[in-house]
């Protein structure tokens, strides 16, 4: 009886264990069932949120510009998910904003929810739809350029031209052109050292060529930039800007505006009652001329309130430009109904950002250029546009008493975009040594301004696309 006994309590004792043992793997094998389900079910959530993005985008094709899901409300708007067979399996709630200037609609940000029905987390991802633009480059030039020494690149560069390469890319660089025969009217191609070997007159050189380093990131020949399709219609930015921004006309007692940003929202508009005239070289013009692009004297200020609405001002003048800009604003100087004015921007001063939120597009019917009487250290923020002139400083070889030392300057930045259809210079060289001009130069395009441009900013393709995806965690 007592043998028994034990046996009944070895039994007892290792059906506990076993029990305990076959408890815990049924356990295990059902949390492991839960967390295998709720991993799926999260998995088709994201699935069913991106599906949600995808739709809007789809809607977007055939209603572009609409943020309201043609609701007329705001959102969210839900929307049932269906599998291939066609049963509800869960649904996306979509939040969509955008931002609006001048009655166009800029960047657009979507932000999907998915939900399964059958349980599980719901997961949340953002993308940001917008067509892109002439801020995802640092220049975008429509002539031959001469790319020159102490000159630092940071962002694409391209180039409908030729490009000779001396300065210092850190970014692709670009041209339309395959190789060419050397030409020493063009770029000063001869003698130029191109990866060791020094050109020569008559030589056959690359679409991209010249003393920079970098030269992986060169490609040529590549699509060209239609030029054509970057310039704005003028008369539609004037109606705009006459309808709901600032139109200012020009004053016939007067050279032009001086143009300067308060840092509050606001902007002084003074007329240029006299200039300082000067003698200039351009390029364009292939000999010195007189010019008159030095403020002598001002009259009567008018400030500005910026419309929140649309941030444009449109002056159907000459501009001299400065100040610190602290909200996403575009000015131009244009006179399209006047076929004898082609109106140009002269930057007098450093333009700076005194907000992470501002932006700037300044747009020339003709030239954007760099003044004589600048800081010596000149820092300009913002998308520079040469619509039928070109971007750059010319040589000044003499200048008015009082003025000789502004033949060079020390350092120019540039934080953000410069498209010009002509030649882009900013400094001159006999040789190999300069001879005006800024000594250093820094450019590097602006990566805020990629995702949200300024009003009206000229698109390089009329086709939405993502430009930006993330996943928010719903914690």
């Amino acid at each position: 009886m007592l043998q028994r006994g034990y046996l009944i309590i070895t039994l007892l004792v290792f059906g506990s264990v076993f029990f305990i043992l076959l408890s815990a793997f049924l356990t295990s094998i059902i949390v492991q069932l839960n967390v295998a389900r709720d991993n799926y079910h999260a998995e088709k959530a994201l699935h069913i949120a991106e599906a949600g993005l995808e739709y809007y985008k789809w809607f977007l094709a055939h209603f572009p510009g609409e943020i309201q899901h043609n609701t007329g409300g705001p959102g969210p708007y839900v929307r049932e998910f269906r599998d291939p067979e066609g049963d509800v399996v869960g649904e996306y709630s979509l939040d969509i904003t955008g931002t609006e200037f001048c009655g166009e609609v800029g960047r657009i940000d979507i932000t999907s929810t998915g939900r399964v029905h059958a349980g599980g987390p719901p997961r949340t991802v953002y993308g940001r739809y917008a067509r892109p633009s002439i801020a995802e480059y640092s220049f975008i030039i429509n002539s031959n350029v001469w790319a020159g020494f102490n000159l630092d690149i940071t962002g694409p560069y391209h180039s409908n031209g030729f490009i000779r390469m001396s300065g210092t890319n850190f970014s692709i660089v670009t041209s339309q052109q395959d190789d060419w025969v050397c030409n020493n009217a063009s770029l000063n191609c001869s003698g130029a050292d191109d990866d060791g070997t020094i050109v020569s007159e008559g030589d056959t050189i690359g679409g991209i060529f010249g003393e920079g380093p970098n030269r992986h990131l060169w490609t040529y020949p590549t699509t060209g930039i239609n030029f054509g399709n970057l310039l704005l219609n003028l008369s539609d930015m004037e109606a705009r800007a006459a309808d709901s921004g600032i139109l200012i006309p020009p004053d016939p007692t007067a050279a032009g505006y001086r143009v300067t940003f308060n840092g509050d929202d606001t902007v002084t508009v003074e007329p240029v009652t006299a200039t300082v005239s000067h003698n200039e070289y351009s390029s364009e013009v292939g000999d010195t001329y007189t010019a008159n692009n030095i403020i002598g004297t001002v009259g009567a200020a008018t400030t500005y309130t910026l419309p929140s609405d649309c941030p444009v001002i449109f002056i159907q003048d000459k501009v001299w430009l400065r100040g610190e800009v602290d909200q996403r604003v575009t000015l131009a100087a244009a006179h399209p109904t006047a076929t004898s004015s082609v109106p140009s921007i002269i930057i007098q001063d450093n333009i700076t950002y005194s907000d992470d939120q501002a932006g700037f597009l300044a747009l020339a019917e003709g030239d954007v250029l760099l003044g004589v009487d600048v800081p010596n250290d000149l820092t300009i923020n913002g998308i520079f546009v040469a619509q039928t002139g070109k971007f750059g400083r010319n040589h000044y070889e003499t200048l008015p008493s009082g003025y000789g030392t502004y033949r060079f300057r020390d350092n120019l930045t540039v934080n953000g975009t410069i498209v010009s259809n002509g030649r882009v210079g900013t400094q001159w060289v006999s040789g190999d040594t300069p001879i005006s001009g800024f000594l250093n130069r820094v450019s590097a395009y602006d990566r805020n301004l990629v995702d949200d441009p300024p009003p009206l900013t000229p698109r390089t393709s009329t086709t939405y696309r993502f430009i930006e995806w993330r996943e928010i965690r719903n914690d």
